[in-house]
């Protein structure tokens, strides 16, 4: 698994890749000491698990993870206490403080959810052909890293995107034309105009007035089909004409 360590000081740089010389599965593939330099090697190394800090000149880890389109598995390093709470709300596997303990290390690498066979299959693909597995948002004060996995539904709203996941719907500052092309098409479906559902949500299917199909998305609101949309949906789900 790549690893992208993402801290201002050298010193906490060095010891970190020395802790992690035990662990033959991460590859540190790079450095970064402030968020400009972190978000270029993300974009040319494409990490799967960031060693990241949160307080660095220019910017803190949360910003940094508000400007990156492919979020990758995140691990918070920081000699302070009081984002642990904002870093776990996020999505964060792990929050360590340092100096990093070498057994609280070992039980954040045990978080790390390791690449399956099909990812592995799937390594020499570039990164705008691999769907995406998380998003980074920011809602006014509040902020998430939403796996795709939990999300039931994303509408259009102007140029950003609602997401609903887990009984909440923050707006993503992307529009739906850009996020659609990065998502599982085996998973998400184009319903209509201004919303792409989940598939695995799905919980009922009701034919309204005119035949016109509604969808029940289980923890999400129900979604209307346009007549052209119903029809894909149809011949995807296998229903009869």
């Amino acid at each position: 698994m790549k690893a992208l360590l993402v801290d201002d000081e050298p010193l906490a740089r060095r010891e970190l890749r020395r802790l992690l010389a035990d662990t033959p599965w991460v590859e540190i593939v790079g450095e970064a000491a402030n968020v400009d330099e972190a978000e270029t090697r993300i974009q040319t190394l494409d990490p799967e698990l960031l060693f990241l800090d949160v307080q660095m000149p220019g910017g803190s880890g949360f910003d940094l993870l508000t400007r990156l389109e492919r979020v990758p598995q995140v691990i918070f390093t920081t000699a302070y206490d009081q984002h642990a709470v904002r870093a776990f709300e996020v999505g964060a596997l792990d929050y360590l403080l340092k100096p990093v303990d070498p057994r609280r290390l070992e039980v954040a690498l045990g978080r790390v959810r390791r690449p399956s066979d099909e990812g592995v299959r799937r390594a020499g693909e570039t990164a705008s052909s691999t769907p995406l597995e998380r998003v980074f948002i920011r809602d006014g004060a509040e902020c998430w890293l939403v796996r795709l996995d939990d999300v039931c539904l994303l509408a259009s709203d102007g140029n950003y995107v609602r997401v609903h996941f887990s009984g909440r719907a923050p707006m993503l500052a992307r529009s739906l034309v850009s996020l659609e092309p990065r998502l599982d098409p085996r998973r998400f479906f184009r319903t209509n105009r201004h919303q792409i559902i989940h598939l695995d949500f799905v919980e009922s299917i009701e034919v309204g007035v005119g035949g016109r199909l509604h969808v029940r998305l289980r923890g999400g609101p129900e979604v209307e089909l346009s007549r052209r949309q119903a029809r894909l949906f149809q011949e995807r789900m296998g229903m009869g004409p």
